[in-house]
């Protein structure tokens, strides 16, 4: 073994001295570098290259007066290194100055290309910018730290895209698109009412997911008075901050200081950070940053040699492939270290390899366990990677305190057997209560469940709460309302709707869990009738938040849930054990109704038992209730902690299409 490995460093470092190109029989046989230089360490002494470009017969590094515009002021030839590297070291302040790096593969030149790790760009993303980061920290940034986190059962996520959140004229903030939106105190809709991020601390959000921010491909950022709408799942470089966003996204400095401010003002208003992020898949394939490259290496093929395109977008990324893992694992870190994001919501993760995303949570752990992660447990295709070893929502009890969307407590609420345009539980369908059961004790374990009547699964697929994020829908769908006004029953009025709508969010924000709300569902909001509006103008996107006053009931409802949320732990256990021993459902006779009892102070819960009603049909209906001194304090549409009435019969009336909460002290 010795001898081998003898022989085939004098084998490279031979190549080396006559500068011949490596011949690998395929990429498991490409070297993987080690180091933690790629592929620019910068000093006002000196800039240290080193790029990874293991099939490169030559490389050289392009350097710019401009992020944009004009030829290189110098073209120097880097020198072969190890493990697949190139290096190059100019012994002057490069600062402010542009790079690319070009390989020659084959006798040909390929296109430039400002690397794979690179973290500063100039505009629209082409070229490498050279910047000092000590000078894109906002004042007190070293002071910035993260709201404190007891459990991820505690986490009340928020879904927003930036454009979203502040365009309408009735957002009362001045930097609509921007990072910055979300640094604007005091900000108020056209009646008065608190918008922006005082409202979200109003409301009782814990984390704000943004919408993908990394740098995006499909927005020219030099023509941003075009106000092209983009979800921003088209990935450019994935370390650096999305241009569009910032206020002059020609000048590197700017969008990576403004991004650190809406950081640092989120924490001090209490919230945390998440990203979505998209590693899945690039804006293109051959063309993109990291095939210029490597070509191949970084993107999964079939056996017929076309590349695997999981993603829907023409490709997918190669995880299990060690420069890939290294790659995002590097790349969080970076984002978490730097940036000081708490959390990580992936696009597509059931693409990504099962190892891959556990190396990632014991990479974060080591700063913070309790950085967030979770993601999608699908893809858009079918992949050239063995389902068994990619992230999938069937495998997810192999990840090590990742989350995963609940789809299926999603698809029995407001659709039923796989028909999008069909009423679910909350609509008034017949016999979906088993998949209720199975969303409140969030995909878990549990022997009140018959997992074999399930409509989408046929067993539990995480090991604890922690692991499950209950949803009714996400920027990438119709809104609740306009989803509930296309399924609704015939004969529903609109203000059955507004009925149906409260009872969904009610299962939502207090099955056991991490409740997920899309950004304006709080005071009803609507795409009209747009599910895919990823090209839709911001007159179909935008959160009109004047709706805060015009349904101040539904949106003061939603905050009256997340409080009790908050003050009430029985709804945030954190393991299946304590579920299993707590959680217990009622064995009704009428049909279209799941009750339960959260029981004896469970996870240090103030109230003994907490009785917790859905009922699902159209109509009133009396049910029987334990014996006991209970008190309402949720019923027929309306919360009040303080209690509504008592209730001392074991017959209880609840109202159509609505919930109902309990307890006894």
């Amino acid at each position: 073994m010795k001898l081998n490995f003898a022989l085939l460093s004098l084998c490279f470092f031979i190549m080396v001295a006559c500068n011949r190109t490596p011949k690998y029989a395929n990429f498991e046989e490409y070297p993987v570098y080690e180091g933690s230089d790629l592929e620019l360490v910068y000093s006002a002494q000196s800039s240290k290259f080193r790029v990874w470009a293991p099939v490169a017969s030559e490389v050289k590094l392009l350097l710019y007066d401009n992020g944009a515009d004009g030829g290189a002021y110098s073209t120097q030839n880097m020198k072969r290194s190890d493990q697949g590297t190139w290096v190059l070291e100019v012994d002057e302040d490069l600062k402010g100055k542009f790079y690319t790096f070009q390989i020659k593969l084959k006798g040909k030149w390929m296109d430039e290309t400002p690397g794979i790790w690179v973290k500063a760009t100039g505009v629209n993303g082409k070229r490498a910018a050279i910047v000092d980061f000590t000078e894109t920290n906002p004042d007190g940034w070293d002071n910035d730290v993260r709201p404190p986190l007891n459990n991820f059962t505690d986490i009340v996520l928020y879904g927003v895209h930036f454009r979203d959140f502040s365009m309408s004229p009735t957002s009362g903030i001045k930097n609509k698109g921007k990072y910055l939106a979300f640094t604007e105190h005091g900000t108020k809709n056209s009646i008065g009412e608190t918008t922006g991020i005082d409202h979200l601390k109003e409301l009782g959000i814990t984390h704000i997911n943004l919408s993908p921010c990394f740098d995006f491909a499909d927005i020219d950022e030099t023509k941003l008075k075009n106000n092209k709408y983009s979800w921003g799942a088209d990935p450019l470089n994935f370390n650096v901050p999305e241009g569009s966003y910032s206020t002059n996204p020609n000048n590197p400095l700017v969008r990576i200081k403004e991004f650190k401010r809406m950081v640092q003002s989120i924490h001090q208003a209490g919230m945390r950070v998440v990203m979505d992020v998209v590693y899945n898949h690039t804006f293109a394939g051959k063309d993109s940053h990291m095939n210029l490259l490597v070509p191949g290496y970084f993107y999964r093929q079939n056996k017929d040699s076309s590349w695997s395109n999981a993603s829907g977008f023409g490709n997918e990324t190669a995880s299990e492939r060690p420069m890939m893992r290294k790659l995002m694992i590097e790349s969080l870190v970076y984002w978490v270290s730097e940036y000081h994001i708490d959390g990580f919501n992936f696009s597509q993760m059931g693409i990504h390899d099962i190892e891959t995303m556990n190396a990632i949570r014991a990479a974060l752990d080591k700063i913070d366990p309790d950085i967030f992660l979770f993601g999608e447990g699908g893809a858009a295709a079918s992949s050239s990677f063995p389902e068994e070893k990619r992230a999938l929502k069937i495998n997810a009890k192999q990840l090590d305190f990742i989350g995963i969307f609940n789809d299926d407590l999603r698809n029995v609420l407001r659709d039923s057997a796989k028909l999008s345009k069909s009423p679910g539980f909350v609509s008034g369908m017949d016999s979906l209560e088993n998949g209720i059961r199975f969303g409140v004790v969030s995909a878990t374990q549990h022997n009140q469940i018959d997992y074999s009547k399930l409509l989408y699964t046929k067993t539990s697929y995480v090991n604890n709460p922690t692991q499950t994020i209950n949803f009714c829908t996400t920027y990438s769908d119709l809104c609740m309302v306009d989803r509930l006004a296309q399924s609704k029953p015939i004969f529903a009025k609109d203000e059955d709707l507004i009925r149906f709508y409260k009872l969904a969010q009610t299962i939502v924000s207090t099955a056991q869990g991490i409740p997920y709300l899309f950004a304006g569902e709080e005071f009803y909001r609507s795409k009209k009738g747009v599910g895919n509006s990823s090209q839709s103008p911001d007159s179909i996107n935008q959160m009109n938040w004047d709706n805060k006053t015009s349904q101040i009931d539904i949106y003061n409802y939603q905050k009256n849930l997340f409080q009790l949320r908050k003050e009430h732990a029985a709804f945030r256990m954190p393991n299946q054990e304590m579920v299993q021993a707590h959680l217990k459902f009622l064995d009704l006779l009428v049909p279209n109704i799941v009750a339960y009892v959260l029981t004896d102070h469970v996870n240090g819960e103030k109230w003994k038992d907490i009785l917790v009603i859905y009922n699902g049909n159209l109509l009133a209906k009396k049910i029987a209730i334990p014996l006991g001194n209970w008190n309402v304090i949720c019923h027929d549409g309306q919360i009040n902690l303080s209690g509504i009435s008592t209730v001392t019969d074991t017959t209880f009336v609840v109202a159509p299409s609505s919930a109902s909460i309990l307890y006894q002290e």
